[in-house]
């Protein structure tokens, strides 16, 4: 872990491999601790960005008391990635496909949901797209195969990025991490549920888009009447299920 001055007022906290850690397990481990820390009134900070590989506070009264605090909770949040990665270890081998559930959350419920970190949202998908025997090529599988991979997944939003409410989705082994398109798409619908690299992902609006798309919900994801605005935060657990 390395922690990085940015301007005045923040710090950057930069997860990399010398733990034997997946970056993900620590960032998300750091997201948590800090959250935390900051509703208990250990932390004051305006803002706690996590992204694939850092964590950003933003609007540190002391930086530099702030970077003190940080070493001192660094053994805390590693074994808690330590618990995340074996945890998920787990998960993975005993993974199996998710059937479609009693009831599923309505999107006011959704929205509610995200308040707490580690709530579960269940997305129903039409695995309808374009590039599912893309994707089940690259993981040596059929299609069925492959949808049963991802219904059986637990995921987790790392970060949201590239669009306002894009959710990255970590749950996926190292080994399924797929190549984007050569070419994006000049237009990917609202609703597509996508993978690219070691994420899941799904577009909040229309967009372009280099992601493989392999279907397509109606769930909102970014309303900026709503609190959060993002439908699907860091932290949020989200399984996929067939609509």
């Amino acid at each position: 872990m390395r922690i990085r001055p940015v301007g005045k007022h923040a710090l950057l906290i930069e997860c990399d491999a010398s733990t034997g850690l997946p970056a993900a397990h620590l960032v998300e481990a750091w997201r948590a601790e800090l959250w935390q820390r900051r509703e208990r009134g250990d932390l004051t900070a305006v803002e706690i960005v996590p992204a694939a590989n850092t964590v950003l506070l933003d609007g540190l009264p002391n930086p530099a008391a702030t970077a003190t605090l940080l070493s001192r909770w660094a053994p805390t949040v590693t074994a808690a990635a330590c618990e995340t990665t074996r945890a998920h270890s787990v998960d993975l081998a005993l993974s199996v496909p998710t059937e479609r559930p009693d009831r599923v959350m309505s999107t006011a419920e959704t929205a509610r949901s995200t308040h707490g970190a580690g709530a579960e949202v269940v997305v129903e998908v039409a695995f309808d797209g374009p590039d599912l025997s893309v994707v089940a090529e690259h993981w040596g599988v059929d299609v069925p195969a492959m949808l049963r991979r991802l219904t059986g997944t637990p995921f987790r939003v790392a970060f949201c990025g590239f669009a306002p409410g894009f959710p990255y989705l970590t749950g996926l082994p190292a080994e399924l991490a797929l190549p984007r398109l050569p070419t994006p798409r000049p237009r990917v619908p609202a609703g597509s549920v996508a993978l690219a690299g070691p994420y899941a992902g799904i577009y909040p609006n229309p967009s372009p888009g280099g992601w493989l798309l392999v279907g397509r919900t109606d769930l909102a994801l970014f309303d900026i009447d709503e609190d959060p605005p993002a439908r699907l935060s860091p932290g949020t657990r989200v399984r996929m299920v067939a609509a």
